[in-house]
């Protein structure tokens, strides 16, 4: 490889996916800025530009690939602008990327973040290629840089053991492995001192966290003794690491939020143990019982997945009635999409016509969204505690905010500001929204 020698100082960086992804997008921030660079507003005026991307569905794949071709105009203005690739797409389609898109210098995968200073500064005739995943790779002692708000992310560890069939996890960002408590305190800390007043714990399976003796409740105990801090949210737990502690510590810490976002994926068990999700249809609804025992108003999330291998019509009116006994808040509801490299790929066909996964699909999002409104409607005349986060994308003169169990609240605004704790009435509501007044 053959060495720039131009100084390149400013980046522009565009994030698809997940929580996890966006909170590595600040991270890569973070090891960009130690070594000098700043970020640019625009490709326009970028030197460098990186797009970290996400492998979970395939439609998200092809609209990558779309995106590096219409940026791909910048370096032709501007040949020594350094393009990049970043994330589980990285990893995932390393080589075709480098096939379909050779004006790529860069293609690197979410365990190489760290070394990006000294790629970026190198050139070669074929795009550089670095797919290693890292067992040892936590970015301790890299402090990200993290956009202004009132909620900061905090990744507590990093990949995944559980290998369900239909998952790419695993095989784009590693095994499971979590960074030491003393480092997640003092990223906290920092937090708390530069006026973050929420922080959001993130991991594949985030509940499976253990340190050193130090489990998840634990971290939630220690967590919640920093000062400044108001909110401990956390995405997303794993059915089968729930503990009786876990949840007393939710109910018992005032900090940790009565919010949890818990993928079921299915309500058939056939269709569960192909998935490889290591619990029944039954002790899912038992671990929700328990919840709901321990923390009545908790806000219970969840996602879905309709048309998997071998899918039946019974299986899906499983799902159904399961989603119907439950009564989530809200739900990420999605057709199945095959993933080269998982179980699922490898052994089962894909059988489900298209047309039936997406009919299956409309049907569970006509009957979430009629939960939805019904379960929204019984906040109308209650009082709720808002952690407000700014202007309404639809009225600047309404603020909203989210309530301790993840509920959006939009209200008139009337001298708060960003970060406060106000007590709204609700009034009246929307499938996906509270709608208030100032108490």
């Amino acid at each position: 490889m053959e060495k720039r020698f131009n100084k390149m100082k400013q980046v522009y960086l565009e994030s698809y996916g997940c929580q996890m992804n966006l909170a590595d997008s600040e991270l890569v921030m973070g090891v960009l800025a130690k070594a000098g660079y700043f970020p640019s507003d625009s490709p326009q005026s970028a030197d460098v530009i990186l797009v970290n991307t996400c492998a979970v569905r395939e439609h998200a794949e092809e609209k990558v690939l779309g995106r590096i071709a219409e940026l791909n105009r910048f370096k032709l203005k501007k040949p020594e602008l350094v393009l990049g690739v970043l994330g589980c797409m990285a990893k995932h389609l390393g080589k075709v990327i480098a096939e379909r898109a050779p004006y790529v210098d860069l293609v690197v995968s979410p365990d190489g973040y760290r070394r990006l200073p000294e790629l970026i500064g190198q050139s070669g005739d074929k795009p550089y290629l670095d797919l290693r995943l890292d067992r040892t790779e936590l970015y301790e002692e890299i402090d990200p840089v993290r956009k202004e708000g009132v909620n900061a992310w905090v990744t507590i560890m990093r990949g995944c053991d559980k290998f369900c069939t239909f998952c790419i996890v695993p095989y784009v960002r590693g095994r499971e492995r979590c960074v030491p408590p003393d480092e997640i305190l003092r990223q906290v800390r920092n937090l708390a001192e530069e006026g973050y007043k929420e922080v959001t714990f993130l991991g594949q399976t985030v509940n499976a966290y253990r340190y050193n003796g130090t489990d998840f409740a634990d971290l939630l105990h220690l967590v919640s003794g920093v000062e400044g801090i108001e909110r401990i949210r956390f995405t997303s737990p794993h059915p089968s690491d729930f503990s009786e502690k876990d949840i007393e510590t939710i109910a018992n810490l005032k900090k940790v939020c009565n919010h949890l976002h818990l993928p079921v994926q299915s309500g058939s068990d056939k269709v569960l143990k192909r998935m490889r999700r290591t619990y029944t249809s039954g002790e899912y609804l038992d671990l929700v019982g328990l919840i709901r025992d321990k923390i009545p108003d908790v806000g219970l999330t969840t996602d879905i997945i309709v048309g998997f291998c071998g899918e039946t019509e019974e299986d899906f009116q499983a799902t159904l009635a399961l989603v119907r006994k439950v009564r989530y808040d809200s739900a990420f509801m999605f057709k199945y999409s095959p993933r080269s490299q998982t179980v699922a790929y490898r052994k089962f066909e894909d059988d489900v016509p298209e047309k039936e996964k997406g009919r299956r699909l409309e049907e569970l999002i006509h009957i979430q969204e009629s939960i939805s409104r019904e379960v929204n409607q019984t906040w109308i005349g209650k009082r709720v505690e808002v952690l407000v986060e700014g202007e309404s994308k639809k009225d600047m003169s309404q603020f909203y905010g989210k309530t301790d169990n993840f509920k959006t609240v939009v209200f008139p605004r009337n001298g708060e500001k960003p970060g406060d704790l106000v007590e709204v009435e609700v009034v009246n509501s929307t499938s996906h929204t509270l709608l208030g007044r100032r108490v």
